[in-house]
């Protein structure tokens, strides 16, 4: 438990600069509700891909990249054992910041190009119930690294 809350509060210090350096913005929110998403406008660079409702996502459309404040939420699950009450908090969370996202992108400069919403995440169980649509990543490559990537979040929420 000693070695997840020095992980946790190492990376809270580099939690800033890395938010930095990739421009992720944080969402307009107020002090009762605070949005779980940093978000960033992104050109699309992988395969083309039709959406349910029939929107084509194409190379170089623009779309709005979300993050979660993973160091946040790895905050408040701490010392939440059962892995379902985990999960129901995670995904309150998410639904109670779709609002604010839903804000940026209205009231965004570039409202009428942004084609939609992407994110990778390992945690995609539930995501079609908050109109979210799954999709693999076809490069092994970028695989890989996104796996690499997101093995140190994965092995926090874990660790006990």
């Amino acid at each position: 438990m000693k070695l997840r809350l020095h992980l946790i509060l190492i990376w809270s210090l580099i939690d800033p600069l890395y938010y930095f350096f990739t421009r992720l913005y944080y969402l307009e929110q107020t002090r009762e509700n605070a949005s779980i998403f940093q978000v960033r406008l992104t050109h699309y660079k992988g395969r083309k891909v039709v959406l349910s409702n029939g929107t084509i996502i194409r190379k170089n459309d623009i779309l709005i990249k979300i993050h979660l404040h993973n160091v946040r939420l790895l905050k408040e699950l701490q010392g939440i054992d059962n892995d379902v009450k985990k999960a129901m908090i995670l995904y309150k969370n998410v639904k109670e910041s779709l609002h604010h996202l839903a804000l940026y992108i209205q009231r965004h400069k570039n409202t009428q190009e942004i084609k939609g919403i992407t994110g990778i995440t390992m945690l995609n169980k539930g995501c079609e119930r908050l109109g979210f649509e799954p999709y693999i990543i076809s490069s092994r490559m970028y695989k890989w690294f996104k796996h690499l990537t997101l093995y140190p979040i994965y092995f926090l929420s874990t660790l006990r």
